[in-house]
């Protein structure tokens, strides 16, 4: 016998995704934004919260909303890990993902949803930065932006926002490269960008974080995502890192050749010879390494 229509559960066509870590002053009235905002979209939806492992009182706030999934790590595993244990647990095929320490416009979601209908990913491009130690973050996020951008050849207004709207079967397929923690949202962003994915940037409003203190370390930080970004454009597009580099070296090893002519009768200086060859070498590992990911994506 067939459940009456009216009882029969709507498969929600957007999940939204809310890590969690300590955020019990800011959690209930992002949830409450979402809600009122998803319901006035008339989209089928469900929120999903991930407790990272939380020593405070966010997972019993989350619990008293009746309509929210509330998954819990039994301790803190790291963004990227909660992430995915949203998104494998969602049950829509678009994906928001959002914080929940009331930084980002969370009423906002349905339009990121509305430019999602013709792209892949949509990602809201912060305008301000209003997090702690401004006058360092500023610098090293520019400079982290504009080496992503000359790489992956596409102007990158925010790499690491963490409101975005994406297709949830494509997010999956990178899932092996994704890591555990904060760098995850700018891997996948990364690996849309590199894959030839369609990513669109939409600017957003962004507020001063309610309670809690940001994991920003300036120096640790600013360095693991430049390596980040140099491992993730070597792992889709390794020419794109060693060739300019075998170019360069080869440029400076031509000059130090010509030099050498004129200064030493035709003998070329060990340093000389060392040059050319780096930059042969480099060239002949990028080509390979191209190879070898070509064939892979083929496979």
């Amino acid at each position: 016998m067939s459940m009456p229509e009216s009882q029969v559960p709507t498969q929600p066509a957007v999940s939204v995704v809310i890590p969690i870590f300590n955020e019990e002053a800011a959690i209930a009235d992002d949830l409450r934004v979402i809600q009122s905002a998803m319901d006035k979209s008339d989209c089928p939806f469900e929120i999903i919260v991930v407790d990272d492992g939380s020593t405070d009182c966010s997972a019993d706030i989350v619990s008293r909303f009746p309509n929210v999934k509330l998954l819990r790590h039994p301790f803190n595993r790291g963004t990227g890990a909660a992430l995915k244990t949203g998104i494998s647990a969602a049950g829509g095929d678009v994906v928001v993902m959002t914080d929940g320490d009331g930084t980002y416009p969370n009423h906002e979601i349905p339009r990121l949803l509305a430019e999602l209908k013709s792209c892949d990913m949509v990602i809201g491009a912060r305008t301000s930065e209003q997090g702690s130690l401004r006058f360092l973050r500023t610098p090293a996020k520019t400079f982290i932006r504009w080496l992503a951008s000359y790489l992956t050849e596409t102007k990158i207004p925010d790499l690491n926002s963490g409101l975005r709207a994406f297709k949830r079967d494509l997010a999956i397929k990178f899932f092996n490269i994704l890591p555990q923690g904060h760098s995850f949202v700018s891997t996948i962003t990364l690996a849309f960008l590199s894959s030839g994915l369609y990513v669109r940037f939409v600017p957003i409003e962004y507020y001063r974080r309610k309670g809690g203190r940001s994991k920003f370390h300036p120096l640790a930080d600013t360095y693991s995502y430049v390596l980040l970004v140099v491992r993730s454009i070597v792992y889709f597009n390794p020419l794109k890192v060693f060739l300019p580099l075998s170019f360069a070296l080869g440029s400076v090893g031509a000059l130090k050749v010509l030099y050498d002519i004129y200064a030493y009768n035709f003998h070329l200086a060990p340093s000389t010879l060392l040059l050319v060859m780096t930059s042969i070498n480099l060239g002949a590992i990028g080509l390979l390494a191209d190879l070898i990911v070509k064939r892979s994506r083929e496979s």
